[in-house]
């Protein structure tokens, strides 16, 4: 709405006297600011898109659509790209084709690849292995026992372990190289490229000018500036009942991330595996168990909440970045102290 008419009469009412009565300075003053925010106000968009098996959506406000949907398109085209480099799911990604490469050999890696896995090991050093990014064996076995019900045979589970192991490969940041000490060594980013995909698109959004924005990507949200009058945006945590928050959350400039086997578990001879994997015994967890976790960025809360749940302690609340890390399992519906369930989250709105 044009505010610089109803400017004009007010500012020439106030020099004149007022067509009745004159109006002080002290009550015009505000009702032009008014007028003036109204103009500027920014609007409120919403986008959406599939991507790395997922939901990715960007809540932002712009002053138009034309500016937000280019903003936004931007953003979606980044986590696309690293979808086309990191995805384990396609046997010709970039990430993928590393298992194909010989041992021993320095293997030149894209920037956004390298940074991912550069991130990834320093994450997996930090939580002693409870983040591994080299469970793609793992991961490829766990999804045939999904599609089977039926565990696999031991040795087959024993190879699949002894090709895991994120000391296993080292990264040279003077050449750009990743090379695998390990036959049989794959990759699996599932725990880390949503997160890490989001924090880009963030960067991305307020470079383009547009700060008042929140990422959601599957069980990942990151958030940036508040909504205009907000002091933040709210957030709905859901973990073992999806019909409702377990918490609702109010925040910016932050990030939040939630694991559990809300949706992803298999029952076999009365055991539910669930599809976090514990590299312990090469399987899914089999007890019930969901953390969330609040940091500074979704490139940390992503792959700690996964962490989180199988350590099935609060320790990683004390790394850098990290605000909070709660945990919830079904018989306990209050967080305990320093952890949080988390099966997935949401923008709430109410």
């Amino acid at each position: 709405m044009a505010a610089g008419p109803d400017i004009d009469r007010l500012r020439a009412q106030f020099h004149r006297g007022g067509s009745q009565k004159s109006m002080p300075a002290r009550i015009l003053l505000p009702i032009l600011a008014s007028f003036a925010a109204t103009a500027v106000a920014a609007e409120k968009f919403e986008f959406e898109r599939p991507l790395m098996g997922t939901r990715f959506s960007v809540i932002c406000y712009a002053e138009d659509r034309a500016a937000a949907e280019k903003a936004a398109a931007a953003a979606f085209s980044i986590a696309a790209e690293q979808n086309a480099i990191a995805s384990d799911y396609d046997p010709q990604s970039e990430l993928s084709l590393l298992s194909s490469k010989p041992v021993g050999t320095p293997i030149h890696l894209s920037q956004m690849l390298y940074g991912l896995l550069a991130h990834s090991r320093k994450i997996a050093e930090a939580t002693g292995g409870a983040f591994d990014p080299t469970l793609g064996p793992l991961t490829k076995l766990w999804r045939e026992i999904r599609d089977s019900g039926r565990l696999p045979d031991p040795e087959k589970l024993q190879a699949a372990r002894a090709a895991v192991g994120w000391r296993h490969f080292t990264l040279d940041p003077d050449g750009r190289t990743v090379t695998l000490h390990r036959e049989n060594m794959a990759f699996d980013l599932g725990g880390i490229a949503k997160g890490y995909a989001a924090d880009l698109m963030l960067e991305s959004l307020a470079a383009s000018g547009i700060p008042q924005a929140l990422i959601t990507a599957g069980g990942d949200i990151r958030l940036g500036d508040p909504p205009p009058g907000r002091d933040g945006w709210k957030v709905a945590l859901r973990t073992f009942d999806p019909a409702s928050p377990d918490e609702i959350l109010t925040l910016s400039n932050a990030a939040v991330s939630t694991s559990g086997d809300l949706y992803q578990s298999v029952e076999i001879e009365g055991v539910a595996y669930s599809h976090i994997l514990d590299p312990g015994t090469g399987l899914g967890l089999t007890r019930r168990i969901a953390a969330s976790v609040i940091a500074d960025e979704a490139k940390l809360s992503d792959p700690l909440a996964t962490a989180s749940c199988v350590l099935g302690s609060d320790g990683l609340g004390k790394l850098p970045g990290v605000r909070e890390v709660k945990l919830r399992t079904p018989k306990e519906p209050s967080p305990q102290s320093g952890k949080a369930t988390g099966a997935t989250h949401e923008p709430y709105e109410k």
